[in-house]
């Protein structure tokens, strides 16, 4: 826990206490009462009387013909979920969450912090529309490149700015909305509507934690409100701290070598690819250039290309450096040789970070007079988290100076004429001036772990009237909401590097002392100077902003005209709003500071160790809409029409104007046809619209990590006998750029949505047995130029292609072969190649895909009998199809591999069809049970996934590894005592069953990093 937190929790303690005992002293409330009120009506399980999302008509029956699946509080509370990322992940319909902490990205150019994305389907962040209470949240500042269809950059809304324990439902829209919406509601909609209309005090505190582990949260509630003549005015607080997950706390996060995870599968036991410890250690790449081998007493030190390398001595030994290190020729081959001196990234690292979070939100409204109501909303959401990541690694090759004092091919004498105590003894080809030496892969392990310092800022304001007027309902608002961020981390100012190690006394950065004997997986045991470290330690910043302005005006009316089948129903409006956004990077990457190496005179954009350069970023729009949309009763029961016993049609469209992509105009339609009472057909045409986000368009060309497998690299390593199958392979391109440019003229995406199905209500069933709901609809989303990039792994893959036949690829970019790369080439009939510097990469339009599949929903509820009352409710997912037309680039790599032109276990996206596949599993499901009676409640709940593929991941034989099905089980008790005082016990993922094993140790865009969870909570209204 971190101390810094103690005096604000303790605090927030003794307040709720004082505000418990004070109220206890006027408590009026009779024992029994809910906290708070509106968490149990039962109105929160009736599907008819809490959908509004769906349709702006009030009370229109023509809601009747969409998917909407509600969220109540009974089912919320079964959940156990404290963040809303917890809650969302229940919902089957939800796709993976890349905007994910447990990711653990590396650097500032991730999403970090307490950030979590809404992705309906698994269409990809950014195609959910997010309301709160009816109307857009503002996107979360931070953009990442996450993408299936590359490192594209995305923003998201952020699911945690949203507090679970002060939501009253939530309604997800299956369906495509942007009739109704926005035309960038092409997955749905997810509307989340908070408590209001309180009437008193109510206040729970709830303390859980995983087991097995360090990781614990803490959580207050407050809530408060009053009524009076014409209004009523109601606040909620929530403040929720919780502590890092350590990785060494649990096996599959512990290491980054999970070899031994795999033991008991033969197709994937020892394999390569298993071990993730990284080639970035503290054991330096290092070479003083191609020249003539040089020898120290006679000893070679160095290849013909000048590479050499420090060790311990149990590795190989040229020449003693002392200490158990030894100085010897060539690179390391962390592939073989060297493979145990590998970084292990987990080692002292956290896989979630710490977060303490605080969300307020005031409402109110006031009757101005009989047929005019004043309304607002104020919403604020803090949020600092805290993580600790691995050291530093450097991106980018530096050369020490030949005046460093550690370097062993540095000067005779030193500055003051005394001898270099670090020069090898005996040198050959070295003049007395000594040598520059190369520095590439490198970890500063010395200057300690990167402790990530995340701060997330949101507000909402909003006021607005409604009423009624002749006959119209009327409602209109003004909103301005905003969201900043800042990551800030250490990382290591290159400039200050170099002239760090150009010094010529002991504090100069030593970079050639490696790790530590004992450990050569992590610590560096002979650490440079503090003088040296605190020399090039900087705090590196990412500040980011967005804003959304949006003034709307509609109004409806159930009654337009009538129909012989009843009052047909309109509504209409307008919206005008304005998004901005801005990402600001630190100084030393945006091109304001750059890196200028003293000794060739190379520059660098970045003058950042860890972090690819990256311009700032800037954009705003202006959209302006209009909308109609009408309810229309086709037929009625008195019409006594066979088979027909009701015919509803809703007829939606809207009309939208973008200040950088023009206008577009999309038409819903959806019908609700009633066979007999109770059982129900509907169905539902709509389409879509998204442009890319501000920064796919305004973007000049930044990088990223190229991560990759460099296939022509295994080619050689397979025909040299060095492995025996292309699985074994560990040749990733680490350290090289993936460079991307934004594309001004990108099209927008075009989307079509179609669903149908059934609802029934069996009304033979007798009242005393409850009511039963059931719904099976099947639906079908298809996407047209979705924004996208071939990749790093696609461009290597045809560099390999290109290679095995003579040629290259010019898209990836490779230095010059070394001596070791053309020792490893010798005799493999394929022309050496150097290492992979840079691949070139730009945004544009992809082909088609297409997602469809069926959703089954169960609700039952029995209330007020003499054994109490239950709740039921099941929903499940299947998809049925989900595919990506490859294009032309990959579908020539499939003919390549089917001919045998490059290697049959080549990994190659298959796009085809995408079902089972990572973030795609083919069946998802979540049920809830709800029993209470008198004093004593208790809640379960569900959830269920089906196994999936990861095609990443080989075995020998080639097929891919799958991750188990998981299904894990919640469950509370809880008991109100007369007082008033409700206490709850309750365990999450019951029977202990964690994240299914997966590469990486678990899939952290889809499950938890932890197993079972227990919790306590205790709550009193007054």
């Amino acid at each position: 826990m971190n101390p810094r937190r103690a005096p604000l929790r303790s605090s927030l303690t003794l307040a709720l206490l004082a505000v418990i005992h004070a109220a206890a002293a006027q408590d009026t409330t009779p024992p029994g009462d809910p906290v708070p009120p509106s968490a149990t009506t039962e109105e929160a399980t009736n599907l008819d009387a809490v959908v509004v999302v769906g349709s702006h008509i009030q009370g229109a029956s023509t809601t009747d013909a969409l998917p909407v699946m509600v969220v109540g509080a009974e089912q919320i509370d079964a959940a156990g979920a404290i963040s809303g990322d917890e809650l969302m992940r229940t919902i089957p319909q939800m796709g993976d969450v890349l905007f994910d902490a447990s990711n653990n990205p590396q650097t500032s150019n991730a999403a970090r912090g307490d950030v979590n994305s809404v992705n309906l389907r698994s269409l990809g962040v950014g195609n959910t529309l997010v309301l709160l209470n009816g109307r857009r949240l503002v996107q979360h500042p931070t953009s990442q490149g996450t993408s299936d269809t590359g490192t594209v950059p995305v923003q998201s809304f952020n699911s945690n700015a949203i507090p679970v324990s002060g939501l009253d439902r939530m309604e997800i829209l299956l369906d495509g909305a942007a009739a109704i919406y926005g035309a960038d509601a092409v997955a749905g909609v997810v509307n989340t509507v908070l408590q209001t209309d309180f009437d008193g005090v109510s206040a729970s505190a709830r303390y859980g934690g995983a087991e097995g582990t360090g990781m614990n949260e803490f959580e207050l509630n407050l809530f408060a409100g009053r009524n009076f003549d014409r209004g009523n005015v109601s606040a909620f607080v929530n403040y929720v701290d919780r502590s890092e997950l350590m990785a060494e706390d649990q096996d599959f996060t512990a290491t980054d070598d999970l070899r031994a995870l795999w033991a008991d599968y033969p197709d994937f036991a020892g394999l390569a690819a298993l071990d993730g410890r990284s080639s970035h250690t503290p054991w330096a790449r290092l070479t003083v250039g191609p020249r003539a081998v040089i020898r120290s007493n006679g000893t070679a030190v160095t290849n013909t290309a000048g590479a050499f390398r420090i060790q311990p001595s149990s590795f190989g030994c040229g020449v003693s450096l002392g200490n158990d290190l030894c100085l010897a020729s060539g690179n390391h081959n962390f592939n073989t040789t060297n493979r145990e001196m590998r970084y292990d990234t987990r080692h002292g690292t956290s896989v979630r970070p710490s977060v303490e979070r605080i969300n307020l939100f005031l409402t109110g409204h006031y009757d101005v007079s009989d047929n005019v109501e004043a309304f607002g909303e104020v919403g604020f959401y803090h949020a600092v988290s805290e993580a600790t990541q691995p050291p530093v690694v450097n991106l980018n090759s530096l050369w020490i100076p030949a005046t460093n004092y550690w370097n062993p091919f540095g000067a005779a004498t030193l500055p003051d004429g005394t001898p270099n105590p670090n020069r090898l003894p005996g040198l050959t080809g070295v003049p007395a001036a000594g040598l520059p030496v190369q520095m590439s892969n490198y970890r500063y392990v010395d200057t300690g772990f990167q402790r990530v310092r995340v701060e997330n800022y949101q507000a909402r304001f909003l006021a607005g009237l409604r009423g009624e007027w002749s006959g119209w309902n009327w409602e209109t608002a003004l909103l301005y909401s905003e969201a900043e961020a800042e990551d800030r981390s250490p990382n290591i100012n290159m400039t200050k590097l170099q002239q760090q190690l150009a010094l010529a006394t002991p504090d100069a950065y030593n970079p050639f002392s490696g790790g530590c004997v004992s450990t050569p997986t992590y610590g560096d045991c002979s650490p440079s100077s503090q003088a040296a470290i605190d020399g090039i330690v900087f705090d590196l910043v990412r500040e980011s902003r967005t804003t959304l302005t949006m003034a709307d005006f509609k109004m409806s009316r159930g009654d337009l005209f009538s129909l012989p089948a009843g009052n047909v129903g309109m509504a209409f409006g307008a919206e005008a709003r304005r998004e901005t956004q801005r990402d600001d990077r630190d100084a030393n990457l945006d091109g304001t500071y750059t890196f200028t190496d003293m000794v060739t005179g190379d520059t660098n954009l970045s003058n950042v160790a860890a972090v690819s350069p990256n311009p700032d970023t800037r954009g705003s729009r202006n959209v302006g809409s209009a909308y109609v949309e009408f309810a229309v009763p086709l037929v009625s029961e008195d019409m006594g029409i066979p088979l027909v016993h009701r015919l509803d049609m809703q007829l939606a469209g809207r009309y939208e104007h973008y200040s950088d992509f023009g206008s577009v105009a999309k038409p819903k339609v959806a019908l609700a046809w009633d066979l007999v009472d109770g059982v129900r057909l509907r169905g539902s045409y709509s389409e879509g619209f998204r442009a890319p986000n501000l920064e796919q368009t305004n973007a000049t060309q930044y990088a990223r990590l190229a991560s990759g497998v460099d296939h022509i690299r295994c080619e050689a390593d397979l025909r040299a006998g060095r492995i025996a199958s292309f699985s074994e392979c560990g040749q990733s391109t680490s350290g090289a750029s993936l460079l991307v440019a934004g594309n001004p003229d990108l099209e927008p995406e075009e989307s079509t949505n179609t669903s149908f199905g059934v609802v029934f209500q069996p009304t033979f069933i007798p009242e005393r047995f409850g009511s039963f709901t059931f719904t099976v609809d099947r639906w079908k989303i298809k996407q047209e130029q979705i924004v996208g990039l071939l990749g790093a792994q696609t461009a290597l893959t045809v560099d390999y292609l290109a290679r095995v036949g003579g040629g290259s690829n010019p898209l990836v970019v490779r230095e010059a072969p070394t001596q070791e790369d053309i020792d490893a080439f010798a005799g493999t009939g394929i022309d050496p190649v150097g290492r992979v510097i840079a691949i070139n990469d730009r945004f544009i339009n992809l082909q088609p895909q297409t997602a469809g599949g069926l959703d089954f929903g169960v609700d039952w509820s029995l209330r007020r009998t003499r054994f109490g009352s239950f709740s039921v409710n099941l929903n499940a997912t299947r998809l049925l199809e989900f595919t990506r037309d490859p294009g032309d680039i990959v579908n020539a790599l499939y003919a390549a591999r089917a001919a045998g032109t490059i290697d049959p276990l080549t990994p190659l996206p298959d796009s085809t069809q995408l079902i089972g596949q990572n973030g795609r599993p083919e069946w998802r499901a979540s049920g809830s049970l709800t029993w209470n009676k008198a004093a004593w409640r208790v809640g379960y709940s569900a959830q269920y996934m089906s196994s999936f593929e990861q095609p990443q991941l080989l075995g020998i034989s080639g097929n891919p590894w799958v991750v188990e099905q998981r299904l894990t089980h919640n469950l509370y008790g809880q008991y109100r005592f007369p007082d008033g005082t409700a206490v709850r016990l309750g365990v999450r993922d019951l029977t202990d069953e964690g994240p299914s094993l997966a590469d990486g140790g678990y899939r952290g865009s889809l499950h938890n990093p932890w197993g079972r969870y227990w919790y306590v909570n205790i709550a009193r209204s007054f």
